[in-house]
């Protein structure tokens, strides 16, 4: 039995790194120690206890980490600090050397901080805590809003994908996810706590019921029944997780939003054979062809890696001109960051840090492009805008049922309100579409 009464009346503060994942995680943490007593510190207060929730996906990813902690204990000297996430668990032993540093914890242990935080005095040698990958095997729900209008249900965890390049397997253990039961119940919750919108989350959502013996689409399905919920959408699915069913059953759902993000990371076969991705472009643009079959109207975001090793120049202009021409939204561009222990430091061709840049610019530029050609294409149609809570005065924002940005004069009576609207002409910084309420 954990004795709470230390807990009692102290504050702390929490600051994560990465994910939508791990923001949904590091809200279950706050409300794990909430309920023992801890309340989250004011601006400018003192806190007694720093949860750190890391990413690992690339080198700054870490530095970043190592940064946020050094700057958060100089904030609040004598806190007790906690570290977790993917690099808490892949370095366990070097992030426990950081300065001020008093517990680490690897990925299965977050979902049980309360059994390691003991009486919070702090330690001269950071602890650490972590489980080898092969064993990592709890799946830790979560179901988070924090301060935003929606809702982050994780429905899944792990990976086991071995991609050359991806470290995630080494960071999350295995695919493992939660009942459909146990999941539904969750987004009841969030029903009752007002929530329309809900983003399912996980590392590798469509590999949903590898530990269950269920599917993504049953889950799909059950969710899509949950009264009060108004809205889904999925985060990320795999190209070739996404099945014609997927996209038939999103077509034609009550809640589920027609909006997909898909990782295609590169538009070269040859390249993505160096990933060791499980699909190649004729069937990642066979998924992009179904969802406009299907919901010709529907946000396709898609994650995309420029200077991998082994991407030569024409592989990259091979991956450019498919991604240029395969009908796509908006591309998430990120830039090849070498990771120890991947298979992808054994290819020889190496891509110089000034390519990586040109080519990450040129495909933000296309992206762009892309973006405003879909937005332009909708000015002058109605929609249906979630929106969002602003401060007081200031214009408020909310997202289409397809993830177009609508802006509004403030109105508190609006907040967490769907409202219909008819979109306008682009506001000032290109960023939303102006929007004028269509009155019943």
């Amino acid at each position: 039995m954990i004795d709470t009464t230390i807990f009692q009346d102290k504050t702390a503060v929490y600051y994560t790194l990465g994910c939508k994942l791990n923001f949904s995680e590091t809200s279950t943490i706050g409300k794990i120690l909430k309920d023992a007593g801890v309340r989250t510190a004011k601006a400018g207060e003192k806190a007694n206890i720093i949860v750190v929730n890391t990413c690992s996906v690339t080198e700054m990813a870490d530095k970043k980490c190592r940064q946020a902690i050094h700057r958060l204990t100089k904030q609040h000297p004598g806190a007790f600090v906690v570290v977790t996430g993917c690099y808490a668990q892949l370095k366990p032993g070097q992030v426990a050397e950081i300065e001020g540093v008093d517990l680490v914890l690897g990925a299965d242990q977050k979902g049980d901080i309360m059994k390691y935080l003991g009486s919070l005095n702090k330690n001269e040698h950071g602890e650490a805590i972590s489980t080898p990958m092969k064993d990592i095997k709890n799946f830790s729900p979560s179901c988070s809003r924090g301060d935003r209008t929606r809702f982050f249900l994780k429905v899944q965890d792990g990976c086991d994908y071995m991609c050359s390049y991806c470290t995630i397997p080494f960071a999350r253990g295995r695919s493992r996810n939660g009942k459909i039961e146990e999941l539904v119940e969750q987004a009841r919750q969030a029903a009752a706590e007002g929530g329309k919108e809900i983003v399912l989350t996980g590392v590798n959502i469509g590999d949903f019921g590898r530990t269950t013996g269920e599917t993504f689409i049953d889950l799909v399905k059950a969710l899509d029944k949950v009264e009060g919920i108004e809205r889904y959408r999925i985060s990320s699915i795999e190209p070739n997780l996404l099945t014609d069913e997927i996209i038939e059953y999103v077509a034609q759902s009550r809640a589920f939003m027609p909006h997909f993000h898909i990782p295609l990371q590169s538009g070269s076969d040859s390249v993505l054979k160096l990933m060791r991705r499980r699909y190649d472009t004729a069937l990642f643009a066979h998924k992009i062809n179904k969802i406009r079959e299907s919901i010709p109207d529907a946000f396709i975001g898609v994650d995309v890696i420029v200077g991998t090793r082994g991407e030569t120049d024409e592989y990259f202009e091979e991956a450019y001109n498919f991604v240029k021409n395969v009908y796509v939204t908006q591309l998430h561009v990120f830039s090849y960051s070498e990771r120890p222990g991947t298979q992808a430091l054994k290819i020889e061709y190496v891509v110089s840090p000034e390519q990586k840049h040109e080519r990450s610019q040129r495909l933000l530029a296309l992206s762009e492009v892309k973006v405003h050609e879909f937005y332009e294409a909708h000015i002058g149609k109605e929609a249906l805008v979630l929106m969002e809570k602003a401060k007081r005065g200031e214009v408020m924002h909310g997202f289409t049922e397809n993830y177009i940005r609508a802006e509004l004069p403030y109105d508190v009576k609006l907040d967490n309100k769907i409202i219909r609207v008819k979109l306008g002409e682009f506001n000032d910084d290109k960023t939303a579409l102006k929007a004028t309420i269509i009155e019943d």
